[in-house]
């Protein structure tokens, strides 16, 4: 077990960091939308609104294994992730965002507002924000699975910590990622490395399977040699 880790080290510590700085967002998204619902409700639409984002990551895994075996998707998925980064990197120049304390002040308070919302409404709310974070999450979690050298039990394991600090720790992460913003910078990295190392593998796949050259090559591999690291020491 301790070799598997030590193999894995690097994308385990690389998913660890995407779904920290991703979690946070999950508990801003559920608790403005809960406090738009009467009181008594409130608890109710938390509940079934985490509930819905676990569905999602389970569905969208199961999606993203398939579909970025296809040459030409994880290209796509590459480019999608970059917009990801993008509208994250707003976030986090953006002060005027909603903090996680005026959210649970709000869904704290007993009083009822002119624009409170029913249940479904709420809900639907929740449920078409996570259908964006969860596609985020598990894009950004199978695109470091896929340089493993064993990504599916990589991948499972993103999953599973993703839903685990979505349910039990998200109000606990958005108040760290506030705390300290730097995790969130780190996190905005790594999400544009894994994005930037799709677009370039998939690209040399595209170039393997048309012209047959550039087969082995991934971003990595392609750095190193570029600083005359990589086999043979001399750069391609």
């Amino acid at each position: 077990m301790l070799e598997w880790i030590s193999l894995h080290a690097v994308e385990l510590v690389n998913i660890i960091i995407i779904d920290l700085t991703l979690a946070g967002d999950n508990a801003i998204v559920v608790g403005m939308a809960a406090s738009r619902v009467a009181p008594s409700l409130r608890a109710k639409v938390i509940f079934w609104g985490i509930a819905g984002a676990v569905v999602l990551r389970v569905l969208f895994s199961g999606i993203a294994v398939q579909l970025l075996q296809v040459i030409g998707l994880t290209l796509a998925g590459g480019l999608l992730l970059l917009f990801v980064a993008w509208k994250m990197y707003h976030q986090l120049v953006d002060h005027s965002a909603h903090s996680i304390d005026d959210v649970e002040a709000q869904v704290a308070s007993t009083e009822r507002k002119a624009s409170e919302v029913g249940f479904w409404s709420a809900l639907w709310t929740i449920i078409l924000a996570d259908v964006s974070m969860s596609l985020d999450n598990v894009l950004a979690v199978a695109g470091v699975a896929q340089g493993a050298q064993e990504p599916l039990p990589v991948l499972i394991i993103g999953l599973g910590l993703a839903i685990i600090l979505m349910a039990v720790a998200s109000t606990y992460i958005a108040r760290l990622l506030a705390r300290y913003p730097w995790i969130a910078w780190i996190g905005l990295i790594i999400i544009v490395w894994v994005a930037l190392d799709m677009i370039y593998t998939d690209s040399h796949k595209i170039t393997c399977a048309t012209y047959g050259i550039g087969c082995s090559e991934t971003l990595w591999h392609a750095v190193l040699h570029r600083l005359g690291l990589g086999p043979g020491g001399a750069p391609l």
